[in-house]
């Protein structure tokens, strides 16, 4: 079934042909009803990006005040998104990771300042004094078993084997680097903190404090009898949406092995808000920025990413392009939606659901520019952006800007990605992330030349930029310099 024929026939999302979906941003901003904004922005989402199925939930005041499914779990059956569809949280389940090691360092049974040799003694010995810290909040330099899993070469086994064997990548803190390795270790040093085999997935203890009785551990191999079926659209065929398959090994399952509901994400969101699941102290140090070894703050706390607003603490995870929750503790509300789309980065509209239910809150930095520049042509965008620049409280995160744009080359938008990532750019110039991630998008838009350049750019500011290197090697190195 192509694209069109899902918006046809109203299974991307119910009563499609509804006038509902044609709510404009001025229309449900007005409504006095948050649950009536919040419904039409989840439409809006689910028609742009073309989602089949998808639960939204949002808390508040330790109460879950909106909850809804729309569309279908399951395209070939017909089966709609129900409160009881369990949705493949992906790298949500990292948070819980998080949780389940504060609790642990709350117990006192385990020091994050503390090197993973201590908790797991068989390991390599440029391993062994990395810091827990430094595994929670990706920084630890290691390099990851899980990417030859995913393409079915070998088996858990021997993929930790060769991890084991691999050089690390840089010394700890030295970086960010987005890692599976680091969840596996902090599920094995929990494990073995317990006696427990280190394959023992670390949930269980959340599910019973918050009452989540429709979450558990799996994947497409072994599949829960209410599991949506996970889809995503292939470049080579962007009208068809196809069946994505995920097996995550008992080690992996530390990082993205965890099914959920929209309800069950809400009683979970509660527990956490209301100290049930952690004290305020722990809470504070799991939200807490990890610094890198020179001392700026890196994007990550302990399983969680804090993303940095003016005016509030907000905190979140984002799993597989297609689920995402975030907390304003603040204000004691959350907001989690699942859907069954990669690339469908509802993380997008997150802050604009949480304004319904926040008095006052408004849109800043990334939200803001994101809300401006929507169903905007090619042609408004530099005077959006410039708009934008002039409102004095426009202060956007570098770390923001870069995964949007990043998102947005990814899912085939290049002239958006490009106005962001040259955005990005200009606020930080001093940044050879910028730098490589405006390269990138130069060349997604076929300009050979500007990519030459801004990935030289990257490699003066960050001479270790091993990507910089090895994509310059492809590129025309006769283009000239500046």
């Amino acid at each position: 079934m192509n694209r069109r024929t899902l918006l046809a026939t109203g299974l991307a999302c119910p009563a499609l042909a509804s006038s509902t979906l044609a709510f404009s941003a001025r229309a449900w901003a007005t409504r006095p009803d948050p649950a009536a904004r919040a419904d039409a922005i989840v439409r809006r989402f689910m028609a742009d990006r073309h989602v089949p199925g998808l639960q939204a939930v949002v808390v508040k005041d330790g109460a879950i005040v909106f909850s809804r499914s729309y569309g279908v779990a399951d395209l070939a059956s017909g089966t709609r998104a129900t409160p009881t569809t369990a949705f493949p949280i992906n790298s949500i389940t990292k948070a819980f990771t998080g949780v389940a090691a504060m609790r642990e360092v709350q117990a006192g049974r385990l020091d994050l300042d503390k090197p993973i040799g201590a908790y797991v003694g068989d390991l390599p010995e440029a391993w062994r004094g990395v810091q827990v810290r430094r595994l929670l909040s990706h920084t630890s330099g290691l390099p990851d078993f899980v990417p030859r899993q995913k393409d079915g070469a070998v088996d858990e086994a021997t993929a930790w084997k060769e991890a084991l064997a691999a050089p690390v990548l840089f010394p700890p803190g030295q970086r960010f680097h987005y890692c599976q390795t680091n969840y596996a270790l902090v599920q094995m040093a929990i494990d073995r903190l317990h006696g427990r085999p280190d394959s023992t997935p670390l949930g269980d203890e959340q599910f019973a404090i918050a009452g989540m009785k429709s979450s558990r551990y799996g994947d497409s191999l072994d599949p829960g009898p209410s599991r949506a079926t996970s889809y995503g659209y292939r470049k080579e065929s962007p009208d068809q949406p196809t069946v994505r398959k995920e097996v995550f090994s008992p080690l992996a399952r530390a990082a993205a092995g965890l099914d959920s509901t929209g309800d069950d994400m809400g009683r979970w969101m509660i527990a956490l808000m209301d100290g049930r699941l952690l004290d305020a102290a722990s809470r504070k140090t799991m939200w807490t920025q990890v610094p890198y070894s020179d001392g700026q703050l890196g994007q990550w706390g302990l399983g969680w990413l804090v993303l940095e607003r003016p005016d509030r603490l907000v905190v979140g995870m984002t799993g597989g392009s297609r689920n995402a929750a975030y907390l304003y503790p603040g204000d004691e509300v959350g907001v989690a939606i699942l859907s069954n789309l990669a690339g469908g980065t509802p993380e997008d509209v997150i802050d604009e659901i949480a304004q319904a239910f926040i008095p006052g809150m408004r849109l800043t930095g990334v939200a803001a520019l994101r809300a401006a520049l929507a169903d905007q042509p090619k042609s408004a965008f530099a005077a959006v952006i410039a708009g934008q620049r002039k409102d004095p409280t426009f202060k956007p995160s570098e770390h923001e800007l870069n995964d949007w744009g990043y998102r947005l080359l990814a899912f085939g938008d290049a002239a958006k990605a490009l106005a962001v990532l040259a955005l990005t750019a200009e606020l930080f110039p001093k940044s050879g992330n910028a730098q490589d991630s405006l390269a990138e998008a130069y060349a997604a838009n076929g300009d050979k030349a500007a990519a030459i350049v801004h990935y030289r750019r990257s490699l003066a500011l960050d001479p270790g930029n091993t990507n910089a290197v090895n994509r310059l090697k492809g590129l025309d190195a006769a283009a000239p310099e500046s």
